[in-house]
Parts: structure tokens; sequence; C-alpha cells
């Protein structure tokens, strides 16, 4: 365990009306639902993006750990997808209190500095609001990308809570995680 702290920071945007969209134009951008639910993938799509920032949490998820948390009905996946290849991703689910929860957000490193950042979040608070939920939540932390915070205000967000917790260790391998079956 390290003895390293980290800041979280749990934010929320409260009506559409505090939302500031961001759009930027790639006439290859799509930005699609996982229809076909692929815990394989959103496996990779974590790993991948988060990766440089030591997201935790699901470093020792089995198979069927991903089986379950990604075939939840309430749980949705969106695949931002440039020229053909992923460009980043968002989880996002409606909770029982009606609150829409951004629960992973972010973009492979290969598209980071392209604008996309703002676009795709704008596309997941749209997607909250869309489902009809009374608030929109995400969280972050002083690991993420410099500029996730940043983005996050920039939309709308307001920081509802801030707590110092210890931080995930740096992740050995990449690609161990990406190769690794659980």
């Amino acid at each position: 365990m390290s003895d390293e702290i980290k800041t979280t920071y749990r934010l929320e945007m409260l009506s559409p009306d505090e939302f500031r969209p961001k759009y930027v134009i790639f006439p290859d951008l799509r930005i699609e639902r996982m229809e076909i639910k692929c815990p394989e993938f959103n496996k990779f799509l974590h790993t991948v993006v988060g990766y440089d920032y030591r997201w935790g949490g699901r470093t020792n998820w089995s198979k069927d750990d991903w089986y379950k948390y990604v075939n939840r009905d309430e749980m949705e996946t969106w695949v931002a997808y440039l020229s053909g290849g992923p460009a980043g991703y968002f989880e996002i689910e409606k909770d029982s209190e009606g609150n829409a929860n951004i629960l992973t957000f972010g973009l492979l490193p290969q598209f980071i500095g392209k604008g996309l950042g703002g676009h795709l979040l704008t596309r997941a608070i749209e997607r909250a609001w869309e489902m009809g939920a009374k608030s929109v939540q995400v969280g972050t932390c002083s690991h993420d990308h410099p500029h996730a915070l940043k983005n996050y205000l920039a939309r709308g967000f307001r920081i509802r809570k801030t707590e110092q917790r210890p931080a995930n260790p740096p992740i050995k391998s990449f690609w161990d995680l990406v190769s690794s079956t659980g």
C-alpha cells in the first residue's frame, strides 16, 4: 500500500440549465451505445483509459465480476469512435433515487488533446438528462488527467465533496492487465 495521498472530488449538476456543452466537428467521429453488452470490451476500455491515471477498484475483478457489472439493465456503455477506432468511452447509470451517475469517462491516450474530451463529456451529460435524471454526478481525483477536473467544471458541474484518501498503487504492467483473463 502506498503512503501517497490523493484528493477525490465528487461533482454534481442539479439542472440542465447549469449545463455548458462543448462540441467539436470531426467527420469521422461517432458516439454509439453498446447495445450488445461486452464485458471484455469494457475491461479493455477501463484498462487502456485508466492505466496512466491509476484507476483502481477493478484491477482484481474476475470475469464474473465484469459480467455482473456490465450486464446490469441500468448501466449503459457509450463508445466514441474516430476513423473506425475506439477513442474514448463513458459508462452511465440512473440510480434508484433518479440520479444519473457517470461511472467512468475518458479517452484513449492517442486521442487526448484534440478537443474530444469536452465533446464526449457533453454527450454523457446529454444522455443523463435524456434518462430523466434529477441530477448528474461524476467523480475524479488528483491522479486523473490534469484537464479532467477543468473539463467537468467547464461543462457546469460543481464540486459537492472532496476527500483525502490513500492513492491507488501504480499498476505494474498495462499489458499484463489487458491479457489477464481473471
